[in-house]
Formats: structure tokens, C-alpha cells, sequence
């Protein structure tokens, strides 16, 4: 591990983190609101999807260049892009599945854990 990928792994912690946070807060607001778990995650998921794909996108976009590139020092850029990308299409789909599915499973235990205390 170069220190180049360090750094594209460090902002892809930063994207990732940042898009999972986008997609909680808006289904706390909704339950907030009233609506159940399954109901706000579903309709976060729907209204988040976009802003979360766009900041995926703009990034891979963004990194293409880096990786394409074939002039001198090219090796060090590529560093930094390659795992930035590969990982921004893995944790996309995470961000859209793992974590509303973690959120559901801590509410509902949450949930469980009140139920039980009365």
C-alpha cells in the first residue's frame, strides 16, 4: 500500500461515510415525522438514491482521467484513482442496502429491548 492509495482510500472512507449519513438522517426525519422503520427507509432510500449516485458518479467521472492517463508519473495517480473507483462501486451498493438493513435490524432491537423493560 502506497501512499497514494492511502489517500484515495481515506476519501473514500470520507464519500462513503458521507453518503450513508445523507440516507440516515433523512429516514430519522421521516420517522420523526411519524412514519414506521420500514416505511422511512424505503421512502429515503427512493428520495436519497439520487444524491448518492450522483456523488458516486461525479468521483468515478472525475477519476477516469487519473486512470486512463499514460504520461510520466501516471503510476502514482493511478494509485489513488483505482481504489477510489472499485470502491465507490462496491460501497454504493452498500450504502443502499447493508445500511438501511443495519438501521432496520438496530431499531427493531431497540424496539424489542423497550418492549421487554415494561
Amino acid at each position: 500500500i502506497s501512499f497514494h492509495s492511502g489517500a484515495g482510500v481515506v476519501i473514500l472512507a470520507g464519500i462513503v461515510v458521507n453518503n450513508a449519513i445523507v440516507l440516515i438522517d433523512y429516514a430519522n426525519q421521516l420517522r420523526n415525522q411519524g412514519m414506521s422503520v420500514m416505511d422511512s427507509l424505503v421512502r429515503a432510500g427512493g428520495v436519497r438514491l439520487r444524491p448518492i449516485l450522483i456523488t458516486a458518479g461525479t468521483t468515478i467521472f472525475g477519476m477516469l482521467p487519473m486512470v486512463i492517463g499514460h504520461s510520466q508519473g501516471s503510476e502514482f495517480r493511478l494509485a489513488l484513482a483505482t481504489p477510489l473507483i472499485g470502491g465507490l462501486f462496491f460501497s454504493t451498493i452498500l450504502t443502499l442496502i447493508v445500511i438501511p438493513v443495519m438501521y432496520a435490524v438496530f431499531e427493531f432491537r431497540t424496539v424489542r429491548k423497550e418492549r421487554n423493560r415494561v
